[in-house]
C-alpha cells in the first residue's frame, strides 16, 4: 500500500464508496484534486453541496428533480396517457437519450428482490395505482431491467395493472436477458420501446 497521507487515505476511502469507483481509480481522482485549482475544487464542493440540498423526487413519477414537479411532468408536450414504469432515475436518463418517446414515466425507486429484502410495499406501486386511475391512463410500458428483479417486478406489475382496464406493454427485443436499463446504448433502447409487447 502507497505510503499516503492520513487526509488523502481518508478521501480514497470516501470515494472507493462511489459504484464502479475502486482503489486506483480512486487514488487517480486524488491526484487530480491535489492538482487542481483552489477554485476548481470549492466548485466541486459546492456542486456536491448543492446536488444533496437541492435535488429531491418528483412529487408525480418520484424522478429527481430541483421543483416540486420535474421539468418531464411539467412539459405540456409530453403524452401524458403514456406511462413508463422503471426503476430508477438513470434509466429515465437512458430513454431520454434515445429521443424516441414522447410519453412520461414512473420511477418505482428500486425493484422486488426478497433476497435484498426488498417487498412490494417498498416501492412506488401505489402512487402508480392512484395515477392510472386518476388520470386516463391507456397503455404502461413497463421497462424493467432484464435481470431477475426486473422481471419479477414485471410481472407483479402486470397482474395488478390488468383489472384497471389499461394496455400493458413489456419493453422487447433489443435488451440481454440481466442486463440493466442504464447501461444500453441509444440504438438497442430505440429498438427495445419500437418492439414492445403487450402483457
Amino acid at each position: 500500500m502507497a505510503n499516503y497521507t492520513e487526509s488523502i487515505e481518508k478521501l480514497i476511502e470516501y470515494l472507493i464508496k462511489f459504484p464502479g469507483i475502486g482503489r486506483r481509480s480512486a487514488e487517480r481522482m486524488v491526484s487530480y484534486i491535489l492538482g487542481a485549482s483552489k477554485e476548481d475544487v470549492a466548485n466541486l464542493t459546492e456542486g456536491i453541496k448543492r446536488v444533496k440540498e437541492n435535488v429531491r423526487f418528483c412529487r408525480i413519477c418520484h424522478n429527481l428533480s430541483e421543483q416540486e414537479i420535474c421539468r418531464i411532468c411539467s412539459d405540456g408536450r409530453r403524452k401524458k396517457e403514456l406511462v413508463c414504469i422503471v426503476e430508477k432515475p438513470s434509466d429515465v436518463t437512458a430513454i431520454e437519450k434515445a429521443g424516441n418517446y414522447s410519453g412520461v414515466y414512473h420511477v418505482l425507486l428500486g425493484a422486488i428482490s426478497p433476497l435484498d429484502g426488498i417487498a412490494p410495499s417498498d416501492l412506488k406501486i401505489d402512487s402508480l395505482l392512484e395515477r392510472i386511475k386518476e388520470n386516463n391512463i391507456a397503455e404502461v410500458i413497463i421497462a424493467t431491467d432484464a435481470d431477475t428483479s426486473g422481471e419479477t417486478t414485471a410481472l407483479y406489475l402486470a397482474k395488478l395493472l390488468k383489472p384497471l382496464g389499461v394496455k400493458i406493454s413489456r419493453i422487447g427485443l433489443g435488451l440481454p436477458v440481466g442486463s440493466n436499463l442504464e447501461y444500453a446504448d441509444v440504438s438497442t433502447l430505440t429498438v427495445a420501446l419500437d418492439s414492445r409487447r403487450e402483457l
